[in-house]
């Protein structure tokens, strides 16, 4: 009988990720899990890319916290989340995700559209999803998806199939560990990027893993490999002790400036000249009509933060651009 076990190797390095034959599928009777912002264009246009940013991460938050338990596979997505888990925590994180929708809906006055479908049923649709972790530092373990399964669920949850009923509930959503409060971070190199880049046909992995790998190159020369968080923030010591003794060296390699999700996200501080070269070779990839892309330049990053509170050690700090970031760069890819 086959076994998923999310306890299973993790990638140091993020180039390796790029392959995604690597990557393990999930069992068919799990499900999968997407939120995000309706609308979240007409909020970022008004300048609330913190609330944007938090209300996307909270299912992440929610979720953990119902279970008490981080470990299962996330990501953030901007303005949403994507997360996989075994049927039997169907129950616990139905009534989480209500919750949360209706946290976002009181607190924020923004839309969090919710739904739920089992991997079974993606693959019925023609697409996979199949997982991999990446370890950002020895705390901090980010999932990785690919498949083109995330992707296909969240156009079907976006076309009103698979949503989670928004029942009125009294219990509100347990949120803690997630803050949005860090000032927005300059760029030191020239510009904040969000890129998106999303293959055509996620069967041919090889000729993306190359293209990938080819832009990744791009970004990575430099010491810092165009990471957005500075090495040089002194923090308070009230800051220190709500990360658990952390330093800041610390929130620095727990942040996800790079993820693949179905699409290859990159929220970098880098320069011009970098953008253009990659520009030009993802303009050739989509005109052989192997990739869509989306990027969006702005001058500061955000991050949102999630400090479990029952191991705050193990620290994620989710970043995007605050000029409009991800939800930009999302606009110009469906465009295509």
């Amino acid at each position: 009988m086959f076994r998923f076990s999310t306890k299973r190797h993790a990638h140091h390095d993020f180039a390796e990720l790029l392959d995604t034959t690597i990557y393990q599928p999930l069992p068919d009777e799990w499900l999968v899990g997407i939120t995000d912002v309706v609308n979240s264009t007409s909020a970022v246009n008004a300048g609330r890319y913190k609330d944007v940013n938090y209300a996307g991460a909270s299912a992440i938050a929610a979720l953990g916290n119902a279970w008490n338990s981080f470990d299962f596979p996330f990501v953030f997505r901007g303005d949403g989340a994507a997360f996989a888990f075994h049927p039997d925590r169907l129950e616990t994180a139905t009534a989480a995700l209500r919750q949360t929708v209706g946290h976002v809906r009181d607190v924020f006055q923004l839309d969090l559209r919710a739904g739920l479908v089992s991997v079974r049923e993606i693959r019925a649709g023609g697409k996979d999803v199949r997982t991999a972790r990446f370890s950002a530092s020895e705390t901090a373990i980010y999932s990785m998806f690919a498949g083109g399964g995330l992707n296909w669920a969240d156009r079907q949850i976006k076309s009103g199939k698979y949503g989670i009923a928004d029942n009125v509930t009294d219990t509100s959503a347990n949120l803690s560990g997630l803050t949005c409060e860090w000032a927005p971070i300059p760029s030191r190199s020239g510009e904040i990027l969000s890129l998106l880049v999303e293959p055509c046909d996620h069967s041919r992995s090889t000729m993306f893993a190359k293209l990938a790998k080819q832009i990744v190159a791009v970004f990575d020369t430099g010491e810092r490999h165009s990471h957005p968080v500075p090495n040089d923030i002194v923090i308070t010591q009230d800051v220190e002790d709500y990360l658990s003794g952390a330093a800041w060296a610390d929130v620095v390699a727990n942040s996800d400036y790079r993820r693949y999700d179905d699409v290859l996200r990159l929220t970098l501080d880098c320069t011009a000249e970098q953008i253009g070269v990659v520009e030009a070779l993802l303009v050739r990839a989509r005109n052989r009509g192997d990739i869509r892309f989306g990027l969006h330049r702005q001058s500061h990053a955000l991050m949102t933060c999630l400090v479990p509170s029952g191991n705050k050690g193990s620290h994620l700090h989710f970043l995007d651009g605050m000029g409009g970031g991800y939800t930009k760069a999302a606009e110009m890819l469906e465009a295509q």
